[in-house]
């Protein structure tokens, strides 16, 4: 009874902590990517000139789309397989 008691009170109380999760940006980086995703959202930026592409562009970005398929993707990613970084001067 007490066990089930608990439970129902922490359920009832989750709400609260997900509000309180949600209560704002902490940062004035975070705010400004808030305000951007916002005015993406709810299209209030949106640009008046009609974004359009020619048959040319669409063919090579299909193109482009399925070559992508070409590279089986692997089981599993073998950190030794890459490349050696260089960690000299640069130049």
């Amino acid at each position: 009874m007490k066990m089930t008691l608990i439970c129902c009170l922490g359920l009832l109380t989750l709400p609260i902590a997900a509000h309180a999760i949600d209560a704002g940006p902490a940062s004035p980086q975070q705010q400004e990517t808030e305000g951007w995703l916002q005015l993406q959202s709810r299209n209030k930026a949106a640009s008046t000139k009609q974004q359009t592409s020619t048959a040319t562009e669409r063919e090579l970005s299909m193109q482009r789309w399925l070559k992508s398929y070409e590279h089986e993707i692997p089981q599993f990613f073998d950190q030794d397989e890459g490349g050696k970084v260089d960690s000299g001067s640069g130049g």
